[in-house]
């Protein structure tokens, strides 16, 4: 299984790098009809190359099960019985105890458990950590998102081809996907090594948006691309990070329903600097060029020129992305302690030393032992 998802990950990779270096071949020269053919041959060849490696896996996978003889096939052993002690009696019941008021039962439906285990949906939406990274994916992803919906606006606004445009989306595309695969290697990997909290990566990513957005805001000529690779790499990895903190912190039980609110919180971020910051800057700028009567004369939406076009809205799209950076911060301050541990420690717990018989280890007095421990756990 992993050797597969290698060959998926190399595969991937290695199509993401051909479709880089076509771009930039195109920029640079013009491609004749038969020089597209044979670059879209390549692009269909290793589109087909997951299918030969699932054929390879299975290939493999038949000859195993046909080599192995029936002999070895696996067969359950006998259960040992174990000699535990009797049960406790049951505690005495306590005194009849006052109903408990709505208010009561209400601060007790929203008191967390500990972080990493398992937070009910109302626990989690009213938990502090959750408005935190709700707050930084809204203005940190939101800033993102709106430099990638106005790419191809802000390429005109600035003067460049349409064929330049183009090169804009597609890099924004292929960033995006190596951004996503390189904050997930790097990103587990420095938490496991150096417990570090993966809110300080996503800060440090938000942190390293902001200059694709000044360089946006200023217009330096022919800044548009760097900037597309550095807000398709940016949100790429912000993203996936964003998503892993919920289920780390706020734990898997409702992870499919928290997994939604975190999606919730990018077309916020979108509508807020998208439309109520840059689309209204936008056209107060192109009413002040007057391009009300040319467009109306035309037919046509509103056309701004000029590197004023979206410099104030980014200015200020980098200034909530500062401001979002500064949010995780403070929650990377707050889960310090619960990543200075092991934040695995309850999944290896559950699946460690497990045996034939399924109680997850051989000799039997540790299973007595650990049985007891529970059951004095839970007189407690």
């Amino acid at each position: 299984m992993y050797r597969a998802f290698c060959a998926f990950l190399y595969v991937s990779l290695a199509l993401a790098a051909y479709l880089l270096v076509a771009i930039v071949l195109e920029k640079r020269f013009q491609f004749t009809r038969a020089e597209y053919a044979v670059s879209a041959a390549v692009v269909l060849a290793m589109l087909l190359l997951p299918l030969g490696v699932v054929l390879s896996e299975e290939a493999a996978l038949f000859r195993i099960n046909k080599n192995l003889p029936e002999s070895h096939a696996p067969t359950l052993p006998a259960v040992a019985t174990l000699a535990t002690k009797p049960p406790a009696p049951p505690a005495a019941a306590p005194a009849a105890e006052k109903p408990a008021t709505a208010s009561s039962r209400l601060l007790r439906a929203l008191r967390p458990p500990p972080r990493g285990e398992d937070y009910t949906i109302l626990q989690a939406l009213a938990s502090v950590d959750m408005l935190l990274l709700f707050t930084a994916t809204v203005f940190g992803v939101g800033g993102t998102l709106t430099a990638i919906d106005n790419m191809g606006q802000i390429g005109e606004s600035l003067g460049y081809p349409p064929r330049s445009v183009a090169t804009f989306v597609s890099l924004i595309s292929i960033w995006n996907y190596l951004g996503r695969v390189a904050a997930g290697f790097a990103s587990e990997a420095l938490v496991a090594r150096y417990r570090l909290p993966r809110p300080l990566l996503v800060a440090a990513v938000l942190l390293l948006t902001v200059p694709g957005h000044l360089l946006i805001a200023f217009g330096v000529p022919g800044s548009l691309y760097a900037a597309s690779v550095v807000v398709g790499f940016c949100f790429g990895a912000a993203y996936p990070m964003i998503l892993a903190i919920i289920s780390e912190l706020f734990g898997l039980r409702y992870y499919s329903t928290l997994y939604n609110v975190g999606n919730v919180a990018s077309p916020v971020g979108s509508y807020i600097l998208n439309v109520r910051v840059a689309g209204r800057m936008y056209d107060r700028e192109a009413a002040r060029q007057g391009a009300v009567a040319a467009a109306a004369a035309a037919g046509k939406g509103l056309t701004c020129a000029g590197a004023r076009c979206y410099r104030e809205s980014f200015l200020v799209v980098a200034a909530v992305t500062v401001g979002a950076a500064a949010v995780t911060l403070a929650l990377a301050w707050r889960t310090r302690a619960f990543y200075a541990g092991d934040i695995y420690a309850r999944f290896k717990d559950g699946s460690r030393g497990v045996s034939a018989n399924g109680n997850g280890n051989v000799d039997g007095e540790e299973v007595v032992e650990a049985k007891e421990q529970a059951a004095v756990d839970g007189r407690r």
